[in-house]
């Protein structure tokens, strides 16, 4: 059912863009669970967001003792067909179910991929035991890894579960750990590569490092073995933001191997996408409070490129 909350301007508030405030209000709200920016616009759009009784824009700039009312709306029922696709489980209990993603497969449905997804997969395994908070087509998502990116990913089976999980990726205490092969000889055996993060300004399918509207993100790196042209590695993620490894790792050209977008287009090893892993991740479990850590083994095709070129 509808949710609906309300609040008070008070004289620290004024001034403040509505959706900021609701964003800043609802981020350890557990009737909102993990609610997006985007999604809170598209509540204010459809009129779920009332200021004093009346519906505003979302850039709307609040005045002192204005009362805010907002109606999380119920999720929506939508048409995701289960299929009785194959999990590699790697844990799970009534809370949390934590996945071993393979290449070449998409985490949640969209307008070009309506089945064969991580969503439709585990809609079928577990039955009515999903999280659907944030209103979109992603029942149990909490992060998501890219299509040809494999390794660990979690599935939340309730929302308590889904609101404890996101809160820890938003204070980015989500332990992230991804093993990946680059181009190139690396000068050091450590470093870090920040830069914020957000669209490409010319081609809006990629994302870059930017000047402007970019988020925060940080990758440290441990080179683990160098081989002639190309190196393994190890990534550590303090931020999660799209495409994060494969943009900083371009950045200072040394591209992954396989990745077509933001490398070498060529692909000489005939690799399908990028050869990246999501090989550990660790949290905060929402019931039991105790950190647990758990790790997705190497593809096969990642080691059978590890020996060719060694």
């Amino acid at each position: 059912m509808e949710s609906t909350l309300l609040f008070k301007v008070e004289e620290n508030e004024i001034n403040n863009r509505l959706d900021k405030f609701i964003f800043n209000k609802l981020a350890n709200n557990p009737l909102a669970g993990a609610i997006s920016r985007s999604f809170i616009q598209k509540m204010i759009k459809e009129n779920h967001v009332l200021i004093d009784g009346v519906a505003v824009k979302s850039n709307h700039k609040l005045r002192f003792g204005e009362t805010i009312e907002i109606n999380i709306p119920k999720p929506e029922e939508v048409e995701i067909i289960p299929e009785n696709i194959p999990l590699d489980i790697l844990y799970e209990d009534d809370d949390v179910l934590i996945i071993n993603k393979p290449k070449d497969m998409v985490v949640h449905p969209s307008a070009g991929h309506v089945s064969g997804t991580v969503v439709n997969a585990v809609m079928y395994h577990c039955r009515d035991s999903l999280s659907g908070i944030n209103g979109e087509i992603r029942p149990g998502i909490v992060h998501r890894i890219d299509k040809d990116t494999t390794g660990s990913l979690i599935i939340c089976k309730n929302d308590e579960a889904h609101a404890a999980i996101a809160e820890q990726i938003k204070v980015h205490s989500v332990n992230r750990i991804y093993r990946g092969i680059v181009s190139g000889h690396l000068k050091q055996q450590e470093g870090t590569v920040e830069g914020d993060i957000g669209r490409h300004p010319a081609d809006r399918k990629k994302m870059a490092i930017v000047s402007k509207n970019g988020k925060p993100a940080i990758t440290h790196y441990k080179v683990l073995q160098q081989f002639e042209n190309a190196a393994y590695m190890e990534f550590s993620l303090e931020t999660g933001r799209t495409h994060q490894i494969r943009v900083h790792m371009a950045s200072i050209g040394h591209p992954l191997l396989g990745d077509t977008v933001y490398g070498n287009s060529k692909n000489p090893y005939h690799l399908q996408g990028q050869t990246l892993h999501a090989m550990t991740i660790g949290f905060i479990h929402p019931r039991t409070g105790k950190y647990m850590e758990i790790s997705a083994p190497l593809p096969e095709y990642f080691k059978k490129l590890l020996v060719r070129l060694g």
